[in-house]
């Protein structure tokens, strides 16, 4: 067995605190557009690459719905540039480097899982301040299929090196923990995205948290204590 151990961390809503700037981005997107979505299905969303959240929201063009998929370029490119607006202040999470820090001091190889790419990504990176003991990254460009697919876990876990019994990975969403039962690694949720407990729990969290910080001050119990 391998003595390496792997935590993944999921970053928008995990790490950094943009699920509500990418909602009401998506939102104006939608907007100018001429789709009127309610900002809580947008929120349900989130954590979807963008063809995917698409599809959530607006179905996949193949019923009875108001789906143009031509629309398709457009919305994504301006929930893009509305969002762009806010890489320069993308405000970190509580102890969010420091977790990844404490987790790396104690063995843990850190890598992230996550829908974003590009610029996008080295803002959230930025935001988080802890790129001395972060591996890598699987991001939107390096996978097929996006989360629920297990595609963006498994592919972060093989940048550690690690079978998925030596990983735990970290979410906000169901589609994060749909994504880590898929690639059989350890589901650990936080509640700082703002999905319910039960909803999480539901789809497979084997532990909840309130946020970064508070799993910080768990390491000694828990999922990433049994592994140590």
């Amino acid at each position: 067995m391998s003595t390496e151990r792997a935590a993944i961390f999921d970053v928008d809503g995990t790490l950094v605190d943009t699920n509500h700037l990418h909602v009401v981005t998506w939102w104006e997107a939608f907007r100018q557009t001429g789709h009127q979505v309610p900002m809580r299905e947008i929120h349900r969303a989130v954590g979807l690459s963008g063809g995917d959240l698409l599809d959530h929201i607006l179905g996949d063009g193949d019923g009875d719905g108001d789906r143009d998929p031509d629309e398709d370029e457009q919305i994504v490119a301006a929930h893009h540039a509305l969002y762009a607006t806010y890489f320069e202040r993308l405000p970190a999470l509580a102890a969010a480097g420091d977790l990844l820090r404490a987790l790396a001091g104690r063995g843990w190889t850190i890598v992230l899982a996550t829908s974003a790419s590009g610029a996008e990504l080295a803002a959230l990176r930025r935001a988080i301040d802890a790129d001395d003991v972060i591996l890598g990254a699987a991001s939107a460009d390096d996978v097929a299929d996006g989360k629920p697919a297990p595609d963006p876990v498994r592919q972060a876990r093989e940048l550690a090196g690690v079978p998925s019994d030596q990983a735990v990975f970290v979410g906000d969403t169901v589609w994060d923990m749909k994504a880590a039962v898929r690639d059989g690694v350890v589901p650990v949720a936080v509640l700082s995205g703002g999905i319910p407990r039960a909803d999480l729990e539901a789809a497979g969290a084997r532990a909840v948290y309130r946020d970064a910080a508070d799993l910080l001050a768990h390491l000694d119990s828990g999922v990433f204590a049994d592994k140590e």
